[in-house]
């Protein structure tokens, strides 16, 4: 796709320093339970696991807020929690990573959104759900895009973050892209289903295989699907560009000239994809913001999310680990 040379990672590195990222979207609490099972519970038949840990992180756009700020961008958390004790834990967290949380709007009739998961042995046993998916109210759809409002002149860059959650609705999605074409802010977006076409004229569309089928109606097995695919989202969207994720068969990139690019992935070993997605949009658009070319970013973002791929639950990417992890890859040739 692109080679990154040592010297113009660090010039791309050095641009991510204070990039003003807003991250528009569904925030959420992922909490962790790690222990063993040594037995069948006598009420039914599923195994008992025995706690020996937990844990509490950042999940959903809060999470692609985690990431940025670890490549050392400020990023700037617009959406919804509840009035609840996952809002209290959430914004704890945020306040320990310095975050500023003034785009965190308090909605009491829905839930802070909580992602559960139980792991025994290592292995993922259940994930349990706390959320709400009805759209946003009209006041709340407001005062999200108020807050917005009142920081998009110091913004480099917007991501919206679509976790199906009901905080982008089709209303806020169209008021978010004027508001940033009126700016002339570039605009990334992460989609999910419900409202995959209304996200149109974005800087960057990048969504994964399965959303893509599901959007077009069509399977995406071979090179010849996906590139079709990459054309019809690009032509539908009249965006500038499609970033669509295959996971273990990397990435195509299609630009608004028609240039098509593809790159392997760069995963080693998997444990856990979840969170990658968060990992590939948060370094992609700093990437960009920071005066990478769209293939560039790409390239960046692919190596990103092949890296937190190698971790068991959700991790933000380090800055120095992928500037290594890529100069490694590139005195090794490229090779695995």
């Amino acid at each position: 796709m692109v080679h990154l040379t040592s010297d113009r990672l660090t010039q791309i590195q050095k641009g991510f320093a204070g990039k003003r990222i807003a991250v528009v979207g569904d925030l959420m609490l992922d909490r962790y339970f790690w222990g063993k099972v040594s037995r069948v519970s006598p009420e039914a038949p599923v195994p008992v696991v025995e706690i020996d840990e937990e844990s509490t992180r950042l999940g959903g756009a809060a999470n692609v807020a985690n990431n940025i700020s670890s490549l050392g961008g400020v990023p700037i958390m617009i959406g919804v929690v509840g009035n609840d004790a996952g809002a209290e834990s959430l914004r704890t967290l945020v306040t320990e990573k310095g975050f500023p949380t003034s785009g965190i709007v308090v909605d009491g009739s829905r839930p802070t959104t909580i992602k559960t998961r139980v792991f025994a042995h290592g292995q993922h046993v259940v994930r349990i759900d706390q959320e709400e998916k009805v759209d946003l109210n009209a006041d709340t759809q407001g005062k999200v895009l108020a807050a917005l409002e009142n920081q998009i002149k110091s913004m480099d860059g917007i991501i919206l973050e679509d976790y199906n959650k009901g905080v982008l609705t089709k209303g806020l999605i169209k008021s978010v892209i004027q508001l940033a074409k009126d700016h002339k802010k570039p605009v990334t977006v992460d989609p999910k289903s419900n409202n995959f076409f209304e996200y149109q004229g974005v800087s960057v569309f990048k969504p994964n295989r399965k959303e893509a089928e599901e959007a077009l109606g069509r399977w995406i097995h071979t090179f010849e699907d996906m590139e079709g695919a990459a054309r019809d989202l690009l032509r539908k969207l009249t965006a500038d560009n499609v970033l669509l994720t295959l996971g273990e068969m990397g990435m195509i990139l299609l630009e608004r000239n028609g240039s098509l690019s593809h790159v392997e992935t760069k995963a080693r070993h998997v444990a856990d994809v979840s969170g990658a997605g968060d990992t590939v949009i948060a370094t992609l658009t700093m990437a960009m913001v920071a005066g990478a070319s769209v293939r560039e970013s790409a390239a960046l973002a692919n190596y990103a999310g092949g890296i937190v791929c190698g971790e068991v639950g959700i991790v933000p990417i380090e800055k120095d680990i992928l500037i290594q992890t890529i100069l490694k890859d590139n005195t090794n040739g490229g090779k695995r």
